[in-house]
Parts: structure tokens; C-alpha cells; sequence
């Protein structure tokens, strides 16, 4: 450090002898000073990478789905009570001698009730699409082992008289009913369906002895055609009680 301090001071005052002998030469000539040309490099600083740390990935908890639960359905009871008994004598019937039968003529909802509570009562009727049939509701105070009932086919004279005349006699046979029970019976004649034709007059018996005494096969339809003739009243019907 100090040898340089020493070497400056000697260059300051050579220095200045010569600006001393050659002032009127710098007073006279005066050259400009070059500025120094200052050439700025502006170097870009690398901005540093910022650095990505990954995060492990996290799994999701499976969820586990419950299973549906089994539905268990149970049978409602139902407590079926018994028919009440029907009322005796029956509403609507007709017992025109006092005695054990009750009879009458079903309404058409009446004969699709009892239709659709007897299996073999559905599968007579398809006949009465073809053929002249009536029908009679019965029963008996103290019961029957099996029902007789003879009523008359009634028809048209003539294509052009209408007046009734009888085609002849059905004879009916039903099997027996309980006490104070009530059945359907179907008259079915072999007499084609058509205007005026119609099936009236019935006699009916109650029989108490056994259904083997019938002369004739129970249930049954048994009918003998005649030669036409005046009609007798359509709606007499008799009621004969045996024993």
C-alpha cells in the first residue's frame, strides 16, 4: 500500500511543471474532452424455476354400498266371518198358499249373482242364446231332495197373428235344497229363440221322498211339443206341495 501512495504524489508533481510551461499553450488551444460513451448491457437475470413438488395422491376411502335390504312381506289375515243366514220368508217371493214355497222371477242382476256363484248354472245358460228358457228362483221352508217344475212353451200363431198359443209342456227337474235355502233354477226348451216365444204357466212341487222316485233324470229338461191351440193366461202359475 504505501509504494503506490509514493508514485502518485511524484506523477502530480511532474504534472504540474508541465502545465506550468505550457499554460499559454493550453490557453490558446483548448481541445474537447471526449466523454466517455458508456454502453449499457442489461443481461437478463434467469428468473429461477419455480420448482413443482408433486403430492403424493391421496386415494379416496372406497365406500361400500349396502346392500338393499330383503323386504319381507307379510300376509294380512283376513278373518273371513261366516254368511249371515238369510232372512225367512224371503223378501220379494211369492207363497200364494201359505205353505213351504217361496217363489220368484230374478231381475237381471239377480240372475247374474247367482250366475257367477254356481259354475254349473254359467254353462246352462249358454243354451238360452239360442233357446227359449225361463228361469224361477225357489225355496222351501223345511227343504226339498228335489224340485219338479212343469211350465208350457208359448209362441206366436202365425207369422202374422201374434196371438200366444201353447208348443207344448217342459217338465224340469232341479236337485234339492237345504232348509230355507234358496236356488236358481233354468227352464231350457229345444224351442228356437224368437219374437213372442216364451216359457210360462209353471206348476212347481216341492218333493220330500227319495230324488230315485223322480221318473225322470235330475237335473233334467224333458219336453213334448203339441199342436198349437189357444194359449190359456201366460202368468197362472200353480204351486203343489207333496209330501
Amino acid at each position: 500500500m504505501e509504494s503506490r501512495i509514493k508514485g502518485r504524489v511524484l506523477a502530480i508533481i511532474v504534472a504540474g511543471a508541465m502545465i506550468a510551461s505550457t499554460s499559454t499553450v493550453l490557453a490558446a488551444t483548448t481541445r474537447p474532452t471526449p466523454k466517455p460513451s458508456v454502453k449499457a448491457t442489461v443481461k437478463a437475470t434467469p428468473k429461477p424455476t419455480p420448482k413443482v413438488t408433486k403430492k403424493p395422491a391421496t386415494k379416496k376411502p372406497s365406500v361400500r354400498k349396502p346392500s338393499p335390504k330383503k323386504v319381507v312381506y307379510k300376509r294380512k289375515v283376513v278373518k273371513v266371518s261366516p254368511s249371515p243366514s238369510p232372512k225367512w220368508p224371503p223378501s220379494g217371493f211369492n207363497n200364494p198358499q201359505g205353505g213351504e214355497i217361496y217363489y220368484k222371477f230374478p231381475k237381471a242382476n239377480e240372475l247374474l249373482g247367482a250366475l257367477s256363484a254356481a259354475a254349473a248354472l254359467s254353462q246352462q245358460i249358454s243354451r238360452c242364446t239360442n233357446f227359449a228358457c225361463g228361469v224361477v228362483t225357489l225355496g222351501s221352508t223345511n227343504g226339498c231332495t228335489w224340485w219338479n217344475v212343469i211350465s208350457t212353451v208359448y209362441g206366436p200363431l202365425s207369422p202374422t197373428d201374434s196371438s200366444l198359443v201353447p208348443f207344448g209342456k217342459l217338465t224340469t227337474t232341479a236337485p234339492g235344497s237345504k232348509q230355507k235355502q234358496i236356488i236358481t233354477v233354468l227352464l231350457i226348451s229345444p224351442e228356437p229363440l224368437r219374437k213372442y216365444v216364451n216359457v210360462g204357466s209353471l206348476d212347481i212341487s216341492c218333493h220330500h221322498d227319495p230324488i230315485t222316485t223322480s221318473p225322470q233324470k235330475v237335473p233334467s229338461n224333458i219336453y213334448v211339443a203339441n199342436t198349437p191351440a189357444p194359449a190359456p193366461t201366460p202368468s197362472d202359475v200353480s204351486v203343489t206341495n207333496t209330501n
